[in-house]
């Protein structure tokens, strides 16, 4: 089969932008992203168009069941009556809720971004990788984790703050409460070493939330700003 073929490229594409590629079939396609520029570059093309259709559309509130639903995708329903788990204000907790909804878009178009123009490529012995983009889609910190090092890109999509910090979180199915993985750059490049745990744990989404200078006053997240989704590469 030729996937380089314009016609077959662009409705494969098209299906992984949408959520519609799964599988085998998924799983092939995000491997042919990695090795055709041609491949990457028309899923970069249907991804910023369905996008783009998508900051057209009026936002609706959810209702509780959807927040639910959420839980139960990341694995965490057992757990949203356990204070400890997010342990924010009611508000945050919401949002916290809400933002991971966002981490499936994010791990679609996770390859394809990583290898944009103004982005490093990927380093070899690089294992997993993640997108950390904010509500409008924006790409603000590129991730790649290899077996002792987290590697951090940020982008120049990211709001600068003087008085404040970003820090990384990895959030664990198991409920236990959120573990700092260290403060993220707010531009330029830098190499966080690797917690731990972070092999030992099924690892339901990285976090990032908005602390004062220096990180987290508590050892836990003050205002989560955005979450995403790990790929396995």
């Amino acid at each position: 089969m030729n996937y380089n073929a314009e016609n077959l490229r662009n409705a494969l594409a098209a299906e992984y932008v949408l959520g519609t590629l799964r599988g085998r079939a998924r799983k092939r396609f995000q491997q042919l992203i990695m090795q055709f520029s041609s491949i990457r570059e028309t899923t970069w093309i249907w991804e910023q168009h369905l996008n783009g259709l998508g900051t057209q559309l009026t936002p609706v509130e959810p209702d509780a069941g959807v927040w639910h639903k959420v839980a139960i995708s990341l694995g965490l329903d057992n757990q949203l009556n356990k204070a400890e788990v997010i342990p924010l204000p009611n508000k945050h907790n919401k949002l916290w809720l809400g933002l991971a909804s966002l981490a499936s878009a994010a791990a679609i178009v996770l390859a394809v971004l990583l290898w944009r123009v103004d982005a490093p490529a990927v380093l070899p012995n690089t294992q997993q990788v993640a997108v950390m983009q904010s509500e409008n889609a924006d790409t603000l910190w590129l991730i790649e984790i290899s077996q002792d090092s987290i590697e951090v890109q940020a982008t120049s999509q990211i709001t600068r703050r003087t008085n404040n910090d970003y820090e990384l979180w990895m959030v664990a199915k198991d409920g236990r409460p959120p573990i700092s993985l260290g403060l993220l750059p707010q531009s330029g490049r830098i190499s966080l070493p690797k917690h731990k745990l972070f092999d030992q744990l099924d690892i339901a989404a990285l976090a990032v939330s908005l602390e004062p200078l220096n990180g987290s006053p508590t050892g836990t997240p003050t205002q989560v700003l955005y979450t995403t989704k790990l790929v396995t590469i």
